[in-house]
C-alpha cells in the first residue's frame, strides 16, 4: 500500500523558515514527479511547487516563488520544501502528491497518491 507521510509543520512567527519532509513508501517513486499543494481540509487546493524525478526540474507557484525550495532526497523517495520568508497568508494544510500521470503539474487531479497534510501556521 502506497503512503505518503509529511513531517515538518507547525506554528512559526512572520519572516521564519520552516522544512517540510516527504517519505513515501510502499513503492518507489524515483521516476515520478512529486509535487506540494496547499489548501484548507475539504477545499480546492493551490499548487505550490513540483519536482521531476530527475530532480532537475523545478515550477513554483507565483505566491512562493523565491521563498520556497522543493528538492529531492537522494533516494528520490522523499521530497523537501524548504520555506523561508513565511507570511501569515502561507497558513494552510501543505499536502504531498506524487505520481503524475496526466495533465497539468500545476493540476491537483493529475496526481496519483496524497499524503494526509501537514499544518503550517504563520503568527503575524
Amino acid at each position: 500500500q502506497v503512503q505518503l507521510v509529511e513531517s515538518g509543520g507547525g506554528l512559526v512567527q512572520a519572516g521564519g523558515s520552516l522544512r517540510l519532509s516527504c517519505a513515501a513508501s510502499g513503492r518507489t517513486f524515483r521516476n515520478d514527479a512529486m509535487a506540494w499543494f496547499r489548501g484548507a481540509p475539504g477545499k480546492e487546493r493551490e499548487f505550490v511547487a513540483t519536482i521531476a524525478w530527475s530532480g532537475g526540474l523545478t515550477y513554483y507557484g507565483d505566491s512562493v516563488k523565491g521563498r520556497f525550495t522543493i528538492s529531492r532526497g537522494n533516494a528520490k523517495n522523499t521530497v523537501y520544501l524548504q520555506m523561508n520568508s513565511l507570511k501569515p497568508e502561507d497558513t494552510n494544510v501543505y499536502y504531498c502528491a506524487a505520481e503524475r500521470t496526466a495533465g497539468s503539474y500545476y493540476d491537483l487531479h493529475a496526481y496519483n497518491h496524497w499524503g494526509q497534510g501537514t499544518q503550517v501556521t504563520v503568527s503575524s
